[in-house]
């Protein structure tokens, strides 16, 4: 006898944005309010919301109690399901997992999108900023849509997108590099390539590093790009002392800056032609 029942309505995936905020708070100190820098679209959405899929849960729970302070919750923060997603070491991209979900999605990233199979919505979230960019979750979007599970990517803040507006370099073309190698040599060797596609392509190479290690990139930047190379750094970016600014290597480097080494920042250069 063929069983002739429709299958359970598949929820959707929402990309969930977070603030830029994280670690960037003093122990003891209230968190701003989200209000200033997410929109009701989103707060109401993660309001909704009882299932996750995150880098970090601590930070998940910090942020939907965050959410709390403004929306009433649809179950205590207690009772979400919160699933940790894998990720690979910072600067070191997991190879094939574009592979893997090419056709049917990993064990592990199925898992963890069960409960949208199930028929629940499911919030996707980065520890800062937009879900998926700069973060592995990438690989549970892309699982998402080869299982057919709607996928609803909502605006918010990208630190990224911030710093590019904010750099006046090239916004018609640019790529995010990521983390450059910790090695000094490899570093080095690395932004002299990044340095001469940007003067062929005409083309701004956006970078990203651990805040404590946000001198040292800082450092090699100043002594690797030729003194003409546009050189943009956004420190802080949605808070309340968050700064940008863009100039020569050279007249950076008769300035003194200290980058903190808790604040998360982006660098930004333009080699010119």
């Amino acid at each position: 006898m063929t069983d002739h029942t429709p299958p359970a309505p598949r929820g959707r995936l929402l990309l969930i944005p977070n603030t830029l905020d994280l670690g960037c708070i003093p122990d003891g100190t209230p968190w701003p309010d989200v209000r200033e820098v997410l929109p009701h679209s989103v707060l109401d959405a993660a309001s909704q919301l009882t299932h996750w899929i995150a880098e970090n849960a601590k930070t998940t729970r910090a942020f939907i109690k965050r959410v709390e302070a403004v929306r009433p919750l649809q179950r205590p923060v207690q009772e979400h399901l919160i699933q940790v997603l894998p990720r690979p070491d910072k600067g070191r991209p997991e190879r094939g997992r574009a592979g893997a979900a090419s056709g049917q999605a990993d064990a592990v990233v199925r898992q963890l999108l069960n409960p949208a199979l199930e028929g629940h919505d499911v919030g996707l979230i980065s520890e800062a900023g937009l879900p998926a960019v700069a973060d592995p979750g990438a690989a549970v979007v892309l699982a998402a849509h080869r299982l057919g599970i709607p996928v609803l990517a909502l605006a918010g803040p990208s630190s990224l997108m911030l710093a590019l507006a904010a750099s006046g370099l090239q916004g018609q073309s640019f790529a995010f590099v990521g983390y450059l190698p910790v090695d000094q040599g490899e570093r080095q060797q690395k932004i002299r390539e990044l340095e001469q596609w940007s003067r062929k392509q005409q083309q701004t190479q956006l970078a990203i590093e651990t805040p404590y290690r946000n001198p040292a990139l800082w450092q090699a930047l100043l002594d690797t790009l030729q003194p003409d190379t546009l050189l943009s750094v956004s420190c802080g970016l949605t808070l309340p002392d968050g700064w940008s600014r863009t100039d020569t290597v050279a007249r950076w480097r008769q300035a003194t800056t200290n980058l903190p080494t808790h604040i998360p920042a982006v660098f930004a250069w333009l080699a010119r032609g």
